[in-house]
């Protein structure tokens, strides 16, 4: 597997990063522990969590998925193998949620105790805190990664005019500052990264690693209809919101790619995000082994610059 840095940190990670939310939610413990048995034998070797998953559930408090993948950590010895990204910040209930320095030292003890490792590689604002001053927010990571818990620092759901601010802040501290973004953005979902956070994560030399790569799945043409909606309840209201002309428009063109590639509507949303040179590795996810294949196939699947600009069209907005 090819590795890619992270932004300007000297860390590398695969073109790929497998979404771990999916851990102790749709994916039972045995399945989880197949799952990451399956990546690491792939070189798919970066797993992004976070504290608050999966919280959403009920009868859960969150910290869910970093539990099993502690455990699997601690089964197989594959530490070192690994590359942990985790986030800090969502609520986690009875008022545990922000950027707070104090709250983050909580937080990332937590969270190291569920992973049952001594260090976290990624370690991700999950959400913006404009009650906390940056300055603080960025001397508490910096205090992480002199005690060595934490290699690198990074953020999501920032917005450009934030990230900016950070980095002043960063160097004017001398502290390290966030070499990663994670926004949402797909082949549908394109103009508010296009627009205003590329340029910004370009200039600053932030690595990407985008969310919803699939957009709720709707990417990988399993839904085509209102009809097709009711196969997952839980993505509907989502999903809709593409079932209009530019979403069709763009489902036939992943289909005359993929058929060309003898390739499937996934593997070809994945690769469009890979080629993108802002880019450095999507997020994508699997509930079980038979969706496996399809997030390993993508990491392979080199698109010509035609059929790129072919994508490009379809999606334009």
């Amino acid at each position: 597997m090819n590795l890619r840095e992270l932004g300007r940190s000297g860390l590398a990670i695969p073109p790929l990063v497998f979404g771990g939310n999916v851990f102790g939610w749709t994916a039972d413990e045995a399945t989880s522990f197949r799952l990451l048995d399956a990546l690491h034998e792939a070189g798919l070797t970066c797993i992004d969590t976070a504290d608050v998953y999966s919280r959403w559930v009920p009868g859960h408090a969150g910290g869910e998925s970093e539990t099993l993948i502690g455990k699997w950590l601690k089964k197989t010895g594959k530490r070192n193998d690994m590359i942990l990204a985790t986030k800090v910040g969502m609520d986690m209930g009875n008022g545990f949620k922000g950027l707070a320095p104090a709250y983050i030292e909580q937080a990332v003890e937590r969270s190291l105790q569920r992973l049952q490792t001594d260090y976290i590689d990624l370690y991700q604002a999950h959400c913006d805190d404009t009650h906390t001053p940056l300055e603080e927010t960025l001397d508490a990571f910096a205090n992480l990664a002199q005690k060595g818990k934490v290699r690198v620092i990074g953020a999501s759901n920032y917005d450009a005019r934030r990230l900016r601010e950070a980095k002043t802040i960063a160097d004017q501290l001398g502290a390290p500052c966030y070499h990663s973004l994670q926004p949402n953005y797909n082949l549908y979902d394109r103009a508010d990264y296009e627009t205003r956070l590329e340029p910004v994560v370009q200039e600053l030399g932030i690595g990407v690693i985008c969310y919803y790569a699939l957009a709720g799945g709707f990417l990988s043409g399993k839904y085509r209809s209102r009809e097709d909606l009711d196969k997952s309840a839980a993505r509907a209201d989502k999903v809709k919101g593409y079932l209009n002309e530019r979403g069709v428009t763009l489902l036939a063109a992943l289909d005359e790619v993929a058929e060309e590639y003898d390739a499937t509507p996934t593997q070809v949303s994945l690769a469009w995000l890979m080629a993108r040179p802002s880019i450095t590795a999507p997020i994508a996810s699997a509930s079980n082994l038979d969706q496996l294949p399809d997030l390993i196939a993508a990491t392979r699947l080199k698109l010509s610059l035609e059929d790129i600009h072919r994508l490009d069209a379809a999606s334009a907005y």
